[in-house]
């Protein structure tokens, strides 16, 4: 199998590590691969893939979509680094209201696996960074939903400080308040 399948420290969040094969002329790996993911319980099935380009500090987040839209995600940095954070909103899951940081990024080929119910953003560490996702539901702008970045009952300990935010991510409304997952 060319993937190694890692459960983090919450229920359902997947650090994916793809085999790299390198040489003199550069590398390849295989991002997905339906069959594999399938095998170990994650979605075979996504519909929609998203591409961002951000300058380093922008902080985009923490958004995620409600039922009957929510989304898992299928997260990597193709070029440059960034600090990668899912958050726990399903009321049932052992590790509801807990946060998950990690590095992803160009050199280090890691992936993670999102399940719907937990919210996702990530800022920028290096100059620039491209982010690609895959979602196992479309975008639906009416189910759209978010989390204050610096919530301090979060208390996330974002890497660089001041983040860049659109004006949307600054007017997200507190854990507490955020719709969560039943």
């Amino acid at each position: 199998m060319p993937f190694v399948f890692e459960q983090t420290a919450i229920h359902g969040l997947i650090l994916v590590k793809p085999k790299v094969f390198g040489d003199q002329r550069g590398f390849f790996k295989e991002l997905f691969k339906a069959s594999d993911f399938e095998q170990v319980g994650l979605p075979a099935r996504f519909c929609q893939d998203n591409l961002s380009f951000s300058r380093r500090g922008v902080l985009r987040g923490l958004h995620y979509q409600l039922p009957p839209h929510a989304q898992g995600k299928l997260v990597t940095c193709l070029q440059g680094e960034i600090y990668d954070v899912a958050l726990d909103l399903r009321r049932s899951s052992p590790t509801f209201g807990r946060w998950l940081a990690v590095h992803l990024s160009g050199e280090n080929h890691q992936l993670l696996y999102l399940p719907p119910g937990l919210a996702h953003g990530f800022q920028v560490l290096s100059e620039e960074a491209l982010v690609f996702y895959k979602c196992t539901a479309e975008y639906a702008p009416e189910a759209e939903a978010g989390v204050i970045w610096n919530d301090p009952e979060l208390a996330i300990p974002w890497p660089l400080s001041p983040p860049v935010l659109s004006e949307r991510d600054q007017r997200w409304p507190s854990f507490r308040e955020a719709p969560l997952f039943d």
